[in-house]
């Protein structure tokens, strides 16, 4: 006999927030504050430290923190200081005069692949000089007013904080971000709803919750899979920047570039060059020719030549320990259904991430498979393309591009 322990309905849980509202005055301030334009803008930053400058420090520089711990008198305050409006609203005119501006159209449109970004210490999504460059990127094609949108991951999990134990050994504590006290919005269908995109994983399909960063006039989208319709095992996909073993990079990697061309066709986006800021980005071109076969009614070669011909691959390490490889099994638990769809054999596709494409025992290579499905290679400085050309020329296999052609991109910093 079964009997029943307790008579309790089961709790229905419904997440809610709560948030502080602004004079109307002061609503400028919100929108300021949803677009990181401020974070290169000197007389942005210092407008908002002025509403409270002990506040600003204590938030890390956050805005959207800022006008959230802000108090209600302070609030009125500000409102009828005059000397801080005028501030304020000469701030907001520079802010709409810079996001009025039409886009461009002559210049080529283009969608910009990269595992991190590095564009304020309040959004943590990213680690070293590869992220400082996609930020430094993203914020110079907003000056440039160049068509472009980036795809990254929103990580629960962005870098540690270091502190030290008693015998000042480092300690890294990794504190859970709150996705919504960053300078982020929810990317929303028509109905208002929460965009998600369905990436499939051969037998499964992992959902991600997509936000966008405002970076003046580029649009940053961001994937997540913290969320309760995924397994706790797909959950921990955008836990941690570069983070998890072997089988977790390789679905960071599915998401980001195939989750990523997936996310841009949800959204009805459509750009000319497909960019991508390291080999992780690399399976976007994967995505791509599938699209062109099933919807366009091309064969796998006619394609790669269109997917080739609009696609960049820029490389940031020539040390063979600084790209990904992968041992086929785990390669082919999660890709082994793609040669089919590609109208290939399996050895022709695990081949296009191999330096000697009929060598069985050879790792698939996403820097490999990306040379071979991108028409243009560069390196981050003279130096690197030299290197990376000349003492580890057995990586590229003839891919990458000779001295004398435009075979590097100076690395450099983002000035307004």
């Amino acid at each position: 006999m079964k009997i029943k322990a307790d008579y309790v309905n089961t709790p229905i849980w419904k997440e809610f927030h709560v948030k502080s509202t602004l004079p109307k005055e002061l609503e400028c301030l919100d929108e300021i504050a949803h677009n990181m334009w401020w974070v290169w803008n000197y007389d942005a930053r210092e407008m908002f430290r002025s509403l409270d400058e002990e506040i600003y420090e204590q938030v890390g520089h956050n805005p959207v923190q800022l006008l959230e711990l802000l108090p209600f008198e302070r609030k009125e305050e500000i409102v009828k200081d005059k000397k801080i409006m005028a501030n304020v609203n000469a701030v907001y005119k520079r802010f709409r005069e810079y996001m009025d501006v039409k886009p461009d159209t002559k210049r080529p449109s283009v969608a910009y692949f990269s595992m991190e970004f590095g564009i304020h210490n309040s959004l943590k999504i990213y680690s070293g000089g590869l992220g400082m460059l996609a930020g430094d990127y993203i914020k110079e094609a907003s000056d440039s007013n160049v068509d472009m949108c980036g795809i990254g991951f929103l990580y629960r999990f962005g870098y540690f904080k270091q502190s030290l134990s008693m015998d000042g050994q480092q300690i890294a504590n990794y504190d859970a971000q709150n996705f919504n006290s960053l300078p982020i919005t929810k990317t929303l269908d028509k109905d208002g709803n929460q965009v998600v995109v369905d990436v499939p994983y051969m037998n499964y399909v992992v959902h991600a919750l997509v936000w966008q960063a405002n970076i003046g006039r580029v649009k940053l989208y961001l994937l997540d899979t913290d969320n309760e319709m995924n397994s706790e095992f797909d959950r921990t996909i955008t836990h941690a920047l570069y983070g998890g073993d072997w089988e977790n990079r390789l679905k960071q990697e599915i998401l980001l570039g195939i989750g990523g061309v997936l996310l841009l066709k949800k959204l009805g986006i459509k750009k000319q060059v497909y960019h991508c800021n390291e080999g992780h980005a690399a399976l976007c071109n994967l995505q791509r020719l599938i699209d062109y076969i099933k919807e366009d009614g091309l064969s796998f070669n006619q394609a790669m030549e269109v997917v080739r011909a609009s696609s960049l691959y820029t490389v940031h390490t020539p040390v063979p320990a600084g790209h990904d490889y992968f041992d086929k099994d785990l390669f082919g638990k999660y890709m082994g259904g793609y040669p089919q769809m590609l109208g290939i054999t399996w050895k022709e596709f695990i081949g296009m991430g191999r330096i000697n494409p009929d060598d069985d025992n050879e790792r698939f290579c996403m820097s490999t498979f990306a040379c071979n499905t991108c028409q243009e290679v560069n390196g981050v400085s003279m130096l690197h393309g030299w290197v990376s050309q000349k003492m580890f020329s057995s990586i590229w296999n003839g891919y990458y591009p000779e001295e004398n052609h435009v075979g590097y991109v100076t690395n450099g910093v983002h000035f307004p």
